[in-house]
């Protein structure tokens, strides 16, 4: 079950992150309002903060972000961009959480 749990929060944690840097680009490059800043810096923080909630070693926990990162990166690519990922996309996708999946929960020695 902390595998769900870990698994969960980061899915959360890099929708924080991605909302939180999308926001921003609207305002730069779509003309949007520069009211977005404002939640998008609540994202922003919100982001970090879950990145805290984890019980092991913060540069372990970075790592293996990075691979849901990737994912959720790809899954807003398709959703709010429009754009099918390709075969190359999910080969990289399967790839990072692969990555994840090992810095996360192989077995460690106290």
């Amino acid at each position: 079950m902390p595998e769900l749990k870990t698994l969960g929060l980061f899915l959360i944690t890099a929708l924080a992150e991605i909302l939180g840097c999308y926001l921003p680009y609207l305002w730069l490059k779509e003309d949007k309002s520069i009211w977005l800043l404002v939640p998008a810096a609540i994202s922003l923080t919100l982001f970090a903060w879950l990145l805290s909630l984890h019980p092991t070693a913060t540069g372990r926990v970075y790592a293996a972000y990075g691979g849901v990162y990737i994912f959720v990166a790809i899954l807003w690519l398709w959703l709010v961009d429009g754009i099918r990922p390709t075969l190359w996309d999910i080969v990289g996708v399967s790839v990072a959480l692969i990555g994840m999946a090992i810095i996360m929960f192989a077995p460690r020695s106290s």
